[in-house]
């Protein structure tokens, strides 16, 4: 008897384990030990060419992880090696882990749909010129919205008016800041930005707090950043800061509190906006020397300067988090919005997120989420997102596969794009997903 009940135990999970997915048949003593020799041989090359100081990969299933792993340092001079409790600057990665995320807990609750309009909602613009655009159009990156706009230059200047970049070193332009050399003698907005703190008013970086006030001015950029045909595909981080806008006011919360409500229930700590308030410095990943406007290091606040201004809570980037974290996000997703007999997400909703609405008239996107028209890399089931600073994450339900992979390529210079013309990421991604 007690053998019968066991058996029916066991056909009883591997039904359960079905009901989510269609899991591709896992060799692990064959396919995994090829797929960890590839990873580690790309890894290993990659830090001799020095495509970034240092990485953590993961590599898993809707169930588990199959590589976890973690390599090089956190900086060249090779100081301290990256450990698995180290956190990343995800960058653009934020836009799906963090307000995706939210909205599509919100969208499942029916507290906001996804033909709600910007102008409904935010009173800011109600009379604007994008007061139409929906946030269907702000997810799909399909709203018009230029690319994205440099608020925080507008908090510098110089004394005689030179610009505050030149593409020549001199004497008045010594340091270089991405591609340009930065004026010395910059001045900082005194009116808006100061470097002790000041009652009601937001901290950016360490040293530097921010007047409120400037947000009019921020808003007023973008109700006329709509330069491009509408419905035609033009990635924008402006689209993502309107998200957060509308999912804040729906709700009566920040992002960061509708965000941690997800991680909570799934789990995990290693993960969230302004990294030391709940990590130390020393498990941040530094990311690049800013000679131009923080004139710092940045270690433990956010990279994205747009994101900065927001005091590191923003729709666009501003999310840390470890490898481990991001992996138990990918299985939720990956089965349905279900984690360990939770169900976090709606499973509709994951659908209709992580699906293409848009393929039919070329456009691969989901609704926040990453997608590709499928080449030698990529697949058209695949979803997730990639983020500035060198961090990508990709899966596919079909194949029952994710990756993880976490760099600071930033580090020391934006710069660095070695790791994007050897097409690292998408190799890897290549070789465990077939």
């Amino acid at each position: 008897m007690r053998k019968i009940i066991f058996s029916l135990i066991i056909i009883s999970f591997v039904f359960l384990g079905m009901s989510f997915h269609s899991p591709k048949k896992i060799n692990i003593d064959g396919d995994n030990k090829e797929n960890e020799a590839y990873i580690d041989s790309m890894m290993q090359n990659a830090l001799k060419k020095g495509f970034f100081p240092g990485a953590q990969i993961i590599v898993g299933t809707g169930d588990f992880n199959l590589i976890s792993k973690n390599y090089g340092y956190h900086d060249y001079t090779k100081k301290q090696l990256v450990k698995t409790d180290d956190v990343f600057d995800l960058a653009s990665m934020s836009k799906v882990l963090g307000a995706t995320l939210a909205t599509m807990r919100l969208v499942g609750e029916n507290k906001i749909k996804l033909t709600d309009r910007v102008g409904e909602i935010v009173p800011f613009y109600k009379n604007t010129a994008i007061a139409d655009l929906t946030l269907f159009e702000l997810l799909t990156h399909t709203s018009g919205l230029t690319p994205s706009i440099t608020f925080y230059q507008s908090l510098l200047s110089t004394p005689d008016g030179s610009p505050l970049l030149r593409d020549k070193k001199s004497e008045n332009y010594p340091e270089l800041f991405d591609n340009m050399y930065v004026n010395k003698n910059i001045i900082y907005d005194s009116k808006y930005l100061v470097f002790q703190p000041k009652e009601n008013w937001v901290q950016i970086y360490k040293n530097m707090w921010l007047n409120p006030e400037f947000y009019k001015t921020v808003y007023a950029q973008i109700a006329t950043a709509n330069t491009n045909p509408r419905g035609k595909y033009v990635y924008s981080d402006l689209n993502l800061l309107l998200v957060k806008q509308m999912i804040e006011i729906k709700t009566g919360k920040k992002l960061d509190q509708l965000t941690n409500e997800i991680y909570n229930e799934l789990g995990i700590s290693k993960i969230g906006y302004n990294p030391l308030k709940w990590t130390s410095i020393e498990n941040v990943m530094p990311t690049e020397v800013d000679n131009f406007f923080r004139k710092d290091t940045v270690k433990g606040y956010v990279h994205d300067e747009a994101a900065a201004i927001f005091g590191g809570v923003s729709g666009n980037a501003g999310l840390f988090a470890n490898a481990e974290s991001i992996a138990v996000i990918c299985k939720m997703l990956m089965n349905n919005g279900n984690y360990k007999g939770k169900q976090i997400l709606k499973a509709k909703v994951v659908k209709e997120f992580t699906d293409s609405p848009l393929a039919k008239e070329g456009i691969y996107r989901g609704l926040g989420f990453d997608k590709r028209k499928p080449d030698e890399f990529f697949k058209a089931n695949d979803f997730g997102h990639t983020g500035f600073t060198g961090t990508f994450f990709f899966m596919n339900r079909d194949t029952n596969r994710f990756l993880i992979i976490l760099t600071n390529r930033v580090n020391p210079t934006r710069t660095n794009r070695l790791m994007y013309k050897d097409d690292f990421s998408a190799k890897i991604w290549r070789q465990i997903n077939e």
